[in-house]
């Protein structure tokens, strides 16, 4: 999981503001489907925002360590249910100052 610098973080929140979530995190919590279903939303867009929904038993924050632990990615944002995961493509869709 790369590590991403304060700099690096602001853009990719700048970015991330306008995204509808991609991934949706409900009563099972952190499976391996999702799992998969993240890696290759992270493959096609590098940047995605996940929704956890209200039934999720686990804390935002271990679903986020999870996820990024489990696909690679880096968390660039949690903010309320909301995360943002980067992890960057061969093809480097994103730009990082």
């Amino acid at each position: 999981m790369p590590k991403l610098t304060g700099k690096q973080a602001r853009h990719l929140r700048a970015l991330g503001h306008k995204l509808k979530p991609a991934v949706m995190v409900g009563k099972e919590a952190v499976t391996e489907q999702l799992v998969v279903v993240c890696k290759e939303q992270l493959a096609a867009h590098e940047l995605i925002k996940v929704k956890i929904l209200e039934g999720c038993p686990q804390d935002r924050k271990e679903v986020a360590a999870e996820l990024a632990q489990q696909t690679g990615a880096s968390v660039a944002q949690i903010l309320g249910r909301t995360l943002l995961l980067y992890l960057p493509s061969p093809e480097r869709l994103i730009t990082l100052p």
